[in-house]
């Protein structure tokens, strides 16, 4: 299906206004990674996590929980809903770590005592320790860092090395960015966060590689004695309808499943939404600019 037939977007005409978008947003991104910080689950900072089914609605009473959880001393308690408003669910985060079940007993016992008005159930509990935490977060990093090697390894060897520094700038952007919204506005880093980012990658990678290669494509049939800015120009809107209609599809679906998805069903579909918009833009936007400035360096096209 091609609904945009000849187009003829001059995209790299627009590359300085992206380009100094992005990097605009990044340096805020990095502002962010210091101030105000990374919001780590505790998948990756330690604590304790208790989920718990209430018989009665439970909203309203969200404010009277936290208290009373905060007087235990463990810290500044974080409560949220689970699922639909008819579950009365809700999950409790303290971080805080003890031997055994010992924080989600006391927290039972104080909702026990001092909320018996609405008796409820423990759905799940989790405790992770401080080193373990630590680990996790340092395994992320490297995996992260790793698939991000892997790829343009991979797409160096499979096309050449400009192709592949082309197609891993736009990751390295798309992940910047998505990590920098989550630290800017405060939302946490679980580790479904990270498995979405990834996904992200893939996906954009994938986007990524199809222009290229028709950019190489047209190298090889008329990339000689011709501008080489024209025939990227050329490729991407070639590939234009492509690049839009995935993207659109893509994110109908995640869109869904940010709507009508379950609590954490929707932070991996919120990763998703935006990793599929900024991953969209940087293909059109920053993995052509790249290849365009190498070529300018190091001739892609020799005359």
């Amino acid at each position: 299906m091609q609904f945009l037939k000849k187009s003829n977007f001059n995209i790299l005409g627009h590359a300085k206004i992206a380009i100094t978008i992005s990097l605009a947003i990044i340096a805020v991104t990095l502002v962010s990674f210091f101030y105000p910080g990374f919001n780590l689950s505790i998948d990756f900072a330690g604590g304790t996590l208790v989920q718990m089914k209430f018989e009665e609605p439970v909203q309203q009473d969200i404010a009277t929980i936290r208290e009373l959880v905060n007087d235990l001393g463990f810290g500044q308690a974080e409560i949220r809903t689970i699922g639909f408003e008819q579950d009365n669910e809700i999950q409790i985060t303290v971080k805080a770590q003890m031997e055994g079940s010992g924080i989600s007993d006391e927290i039972r016992n104080t909702l026990t005592e001092n909320y018996s008005q609405n008796p409820f159930e423990v759905r799940r509990e989790e405790s992770v320790g401080m080193r373990i935490g630590g680990e996790f977060r340092r395994n992320t990093i490297i995996a992260v860092l790793v698939a991000l090697l892997a790829i343009l390894i991979y797409v160096g060897f499979r096309f050449s090395l400009p192709f592949g520094v082309a197609s891993v700038v736009p990751l390295f952007h798309d992940v910047l960015i998505t990590l920098g919204i989550f630290t800017i506005f405060g939302m946490e880093l679980s580790l479904s966060f990270f498995a979405a980012l990834l996904t992200v990658v893939g996906y954009s990678l994938n986007d990524t590689i199809v222009i290229l290669d028709r950019v190489r494509e047209n190298i090889k049939k008329s990339g000689r004695g011709k501008d080489f800015k024209e025939l990227i120009n050329s490729s991407i809107n070639q590939t234009l309808s492509r690049t839009i209609i995935t993207s659109i599809t893509t994110l109908f679906v995640v869109t869904s499943l940010y709507i009508l998805g379950s609590e954490i069903i929707r932070d991996f579909a919120l990763v998703l939404l935006i990793g599929v918009i900024v991953g969209t833009y940087s293909t059109l936007f920053v993995a052509s600019p790249v290849l365009v400035w190498w070529n300018k360096k190091w001739p892609i096209l020799k005359k």
